[in-house]
């Protein structure tokens, strides 16, 4: 039996490797010999930091009796949701058909086209609890493929035929939601919350970072955000020693969690947590931003810069593969133990996530170690996942690169950091370099019926294949989709440059999810923040320094204290720049820099409205 997942980029698949089962990696491969045997296929979905992946991988794939029985019914085929997420949210979507507990890892049976007619997600090696073993499950399927080929056959176009409709309901827009309708989803999201425990509904608890982010720009949801914050902060979902937090709690009161840290649950956090600062100065609020940058400088970075996406559940322990021990122990016993491993492909979406985050919270908070971690993990993407036409990889791993290919999601959220790391550092080439990305995915939607962006070079083309590829993914909830990324870099861009063609793409990207965003606001945070940009007014503020001293590490004299009242302005777009930068800016086509220098050796603020700035300022009361 050939090993086709020994030399994978993905450490998921890696784990997987020396299964008895005859795992496939994603590709045309598996279809063609699921064709070539007419068996049914089994796409199995997970990630390398997931408790339930490796307990189901520890029962049933190691099992040689059940890979047997596996490998002579079925083409099994092993995915990384973190390195193919398109194929994830594909199946996710067919498997919703079938079972109302969506998760990993995804257990899908679909026919040699790939079209799925039946799911679930963990399925314990006997029968437990009500649910089906996994035996149980693969002797049914079997049964249904052998003697009842027509209904199986039937199920499948009927979920595909879904799917489909689903794909084309996405690309209906709706109008922008006003004020009064933003207030309102906040009032939805207030009778979700735990009047106890704070954060939303019971158990199990998450973070919900892209709604958080949403409260605290709507002065009626700041107070939830803030109280919901700082719940956390004091809650078991916070590691106090290594910092950072962890994915889920499994209880009521954010207690037993889901160990594993997740990279995009701890950069959007501490997006979260430094505006949570800005508004409130809370000794908490930078506690715990200062802990998340711990975790991820101290955890997550990986050589070159980059940063890994995530850091296990479980670690060694005597021998055996135990789940949270090295968390619950207290600092000297932890420094003894073996740390859980992490899992350090290089994705380039949520490093743009990190990025953006690092390099707001250096700003906010006059964090210059921050923002040269920013900077490093921009430099590295910029050098390592930028082909030579300036379309991107999707992931890399210790200077080899996966075939995955890149998707909305990651041009967006590089775009997004790049713009970040520009106005917090100075730099006019990583705004320019941000615009390349987002031109390249306006330039590749011109013939696109809705969505005004899109990947260059398009969908996963096995995927497309299956006819469950999604023309507009809009999902989100932990982290921001490709929509909603790619439509914030837009509106950034917009801000800077003053081209009207970014504000219309991102308003029009928006109107796709508008009317699904209003009726659950926990599923669209990110775009909900996005969408209260686009209704309240354009505000820009350009801080000018002297020459030479631009950027969160601007070393100069601040005798009027216009740098620290800068870092409490909340406006859509504020950066700091050098007199040179600004030049450089502004020569490079970003209008809103046009004519700003710093006056009589001093920082000098420029308070923007619509690009109409007012007269220059040194003294922070005038400015505000």
């Amino acid at each position: 039996m050939p090993n086709r997942l020994a030399d994978a980029i993905s450490p998921y698949l890696r784990a997987h490797a020396d299964n008895p089962v005859d795992w496939f990696p994603w590709g045309a491969e598996a279809f063609a010999e699921a064709r070539r045997r007419d068996v049914p296929i089994v796409v199995s979905i997970g990630y390398a930091t997931c408790h339930w992946c490796h307990v189901m991988a520890r029962e049933s794939f190691s099992d040689p009796q059940l890979a047997a029985e596996l490998n002579s019914r079925f083409v099994a085929i092993k995915v990384d949701r973190e390195e193919h997420p398109e194929v994830d949210a594909a199946y996710l979507s067919a498997a919703s058909a079938f079972t109302g507990n969506l998760g990993w890892p995804l257990t899908v049976f679909a026919t040699p086209s790939g079209r799925a007619f039946f799911a679930g997600t963990y399925f314990p090696p006997v029968p437990t609890g009500g649910r089906a073993s996994f035996r149980q499950v693969l002797d049914a399927v079997w049964d249904a493929w052998t003697e009842r080929r027509t209904d199986v056959d039937r199920d499948a176009g009927t979920v595909a035929e879904a799917m489909a409709a689903a794909s084309r309901a996405a690309q209906e827009q709706s109008d922008l939601p006003t004020m009064h309708d933003l207030d309102a989803a906040v009032g939805l999201l207030e009778r979700a919350e735990d009047p106890e425990f704070g954060g939303f509904g019971t158990a199990p608890k998450f973070p919900v970072a892209p709604v958080l982010g949403f409260l605290l720009t709507r002065p009626s949801g700041r107070s939830l955000g803030l109280r919901t914050l700082q719940c956390m902060a004091a809650s078991p979902l916070r590691d106090p020693v290594d910092g950072g937090f962890f994915r889920y709690a499994t209880r009521r009161d954010w207690s037993e969690p889901h160990y594993e840290r997740m990279l995009y649950d701890n950069a959007l956090l501490l997006d979260a947590y430094s505006t949570a600062w800005q508004q409130t100065g809370a000794d908490w609020a930078e506690e715990a931003a200062d802990g998340i940058v711990r975790f991820l400088l101290g955890v997550l970075r990986r050589r070159g810069g980059g940063f890994g996406s995530a850091q296990d559940s479980e670690s060694t322990i005597d021998g055996a593969r135990v789940e949270g021990a090295y968390y619950t122990s207290g600092v000297a016993e932890r420094a003894r133990l073996e740390a859980p491993p992490v899992d350090g492909k290089v994705l380039t979406g949520w490093n743009g996530f990190a990025i953006a985050a690092l390099a707001r919270a250096a700003r906010i908070l006059a964090r210059p170690a921050w923002l040269a971690a920013a900077r490093e993990a921009a430099l590295f993407l910029l050098d390592h996942h930028r082909r030579e036409d300036g379309t991107l990889l999707r992931v890399s791993l210790d200077g080899r690169a996966s075939e995955a290919g890149a998707t909305l999601e990651d041009y967006g959220g590089l775009a997004w950091g790049l713009l970040e790391l520009a106005a917090a550092d100075g730099d006019p080439a990583a705004a320019s370099a941000a615009r390349d990305l987002v031109d390249l995915c306006l330039d590749a939607a011109r013939t696109a019926e809705a969505c005004p962006f899109e990947t260059p070079g398009g969908t996963d083309p096995v995927l497309t294949a299956t006819g469950l590829a999604v023309r507009v993914d809009p999902s989100e909830g932990a982290y921001p989709s490709g929509l909603s990324s790619m439509a914030t870099a837009s509106h950034l861009l917009y801000l800077m440059t003053g081209e009207r063609r970014y504000e219309r793409a991102a308003r029009e990207a928006m109107r796709l999810v508008a009317a699904p965003a209003l009726d659950s606001p926990s599923a669209f945070g990110a775009s909900l923040t996005l969408m209260s940009r686009l209704a309240g007014e354009v505000v820009q503020l350009v801080v000018v320094v002297p020459r030479g001293g631009g950027g969160v590490e601007a070393d100069v004299p601040d005798p009027q204290g216009l740098l620290a009242a800068a870092r409490r302005e909340e406006a859509p777009l504020v950066a700091v720049v050098d007199d040179a930068a600004a030049a450089a800016f502004a020569a490079d086509g970003f209008e809103l820099f046009e004519g700003r220098a710093s006056r009589d050796g001093l920082p000098t603020g420029y308070l923007c409205r619509d690009f109409v700035c007012r007269l220059p300022v040194t003294d922070p009361a005038a400015m505000a």
